[in-house]
């Protein structure tokens, strides 16, 4: 069987990883000149900048098998990560299964099953099965607001380095991790800075007792998830404070509610008058922009940090079923109705998105073994891909598109890891996943010889 794997960064490179160790023939496809993905600042379209780093620490974020170096910080830099994922290829040979510097255009079914892809050199390449570790910061969402910005204005993804706000008054308009960054950036460099945020949030420190926070987070005991999104939320008011005091609305939801925001930084910035914050934009008037609440200011440049969506060019019209903005996927890897469509790192997660990286690759694997053997386990995982897990677990998330296909962390690692033994062992039935204690109980009842029971 010839697997096609579209990307290079950590989910194209977890993919191939799998995929080769089971045996398959695997096709890799990079439009760079070299793996990484969106952590190479110099990979055409990458969302990167030189101040970014991770927000979820080392030791929480590796890939499986593969620790990141002791000597990195707790919060590595984005040439860190890109070192770290060139190590992993090299450790696992994985560049000997990639086309460099050339771009899947199309992606087409073949007659009978299978697909056909066309790629910028005119090669084709066909393949019994398709994995699009695409991600899904690719796409900029951008506003559309009534009126004209005579000012430079441009989405945070080009954006690079703090050189472009030297000596000029700068907009910086959403308040996720990456317009907090650049919010930081421009105060530091610009004559004038402001961010505008729709919404109140609450805003985590990185480090809780000199740990940093995912770390301290995962030592703590287990708690049900409404409960420890109560903890968490009073912990933090705690640590932070009332954000109003900055200028900031109050937030309007518990932590973890939306993605956490790990940055305390631009508190400090707004403590200090090098920022200021400023409510969402109502319209544009050439140089000035109008608020929601009626105020008004000038500005040379505007960055619209607002987010980016998910997208499948290569793919026709009708192979994806849209919800919305995002793709209709079960536990968002598995095409619904097709057993040779898979997605990789279309994740949005209260944790890092690497360690559901690694169990997506390796539920693919197995879910290929499974179809390969036919069967029982696989009629049971054509069944089990039209049925919906919570991914939530028990949280409620505010209603926006980037929300609307969240995980909880832990519950869809336990999903996943769940899915995976049933796959590795043969066992999947169709039933609905369930976790927990409660269904622990039921499969080792179901397990029991009938003499026993």
């Amino acid at each position: 069987m010839t697997v096609l794997v579209v990307g290079a960064g950590p989910s194209g490179l977890s993919a191939v990883r799998e995929l080769a160790a089971s045996g398959r023939d695997v096709v890799g496809v990079e439009r760079h000149d070299d793996v990484g993905g969106i952590w190479d600042i110099d990979n055409p379209g990458t969302p990167m900048y030189e101040s970014a780093h991770l927000i979820s620490s080392r030791t929480q974020s590796a890939l499986d098998g593969f620790p990141m170096p002791e000597d990195f910080p707790d919060y590595p830099s984005h040439r860190q990560l890109l070192a770290y994922l060139r190590a992993y290829a090299d450790r696992h040979d994985l560049r000997r299964h990639y086309r460099f510097g050339v771009a899947v255009h199309r992606v087409e079914p073949r007659e009978g099953a299978g697909w056909v892809a066309t790629l910028s050199d005119g090669t084709v390449v066909e393949a019994d099965a398709v994995v699009l570790a695409v991600g899904n910061q690719w796409y900029p969402n951008r506003p559309d607001l009534p009126g004209t910005f005579t000012g430079q204005a441009f989405h945070s993804q080009p954006y690079r380095d703090p050189s472009v706000f030297r000596d000029r008054r700068v907009l910086v308009v959403g308040a996720g991790n990456s317009g907090c960054d650049i919010a930081c950036d421009a105060a530091a460099t610009a004559s004038f800075a402001a961010l505008s945020t729709r919404r109140g949030y609450r805003f985590v420190p990185k480090y809780v007792l000199g740990q940093p926070t995912d770390v301290f987070a995962h030592r703590g005991p287990p708690l049900p998830a409404a409960v420890e999104q109560k903890v968490l939320t009073r912990l933090i008011d705690l640590l932070v404070g009332d954000v109003t005091r900055f200028g900031l609305p109050a937030p309007d939801h518990d932590v973890l509610a939306t993605h956490p925001i790990m940055n305390t930084a631009v508190l400090d910035h707004l403590g200090h008058g090098d920022l200021v914050a400023r409510p969402d934009v109502a319209s544009l008037d050439g140089a000035t922009v109008r608020f929601v609440d009626g105020s008004a200011e000038d500005y040379d440049v505007i960055v619209w940090a607002t987010g980016y969506r998910p997208a499948f060019p290569m793919l026709p019209e009708g192979v994806i079923d849209w919800h919305g903005v995002n793709p209709n996927l079960y536990l968002n890897v598995f095409h619904r109705d097709r057993d040779d469509l898979f997605v990789l790192g279309m994740i949005e997660t209260d944790a890092s998105a690497w360690p559901h990286i690694s169990l997506q690759a390796q539920l693919v694997a197995a879910a290929l073994d499974v179809t390969d053997r036919g069967g029982a386990p696989a009629a049971g995982l054509r069944r089990l891909r039209h049925t919906d897990a919570d991914l939530e677990g028990g949280l409620h998330h505010v209603d926006s598109p980037r929300h609307s296909y969240y995980q909880r962390n832990a519950t869809y690692l336990a999903l996943a890891r769940e899915l995976l033994r049933q796959l590795r062992t043969g066992a999947v039935t169709g039933e609905p996943l369930a976790v927990g204690p409660r269904a622990t109980l039921r499969r080792m009842a179901r397990q029991l010889p009938l003499a026993a029971r």
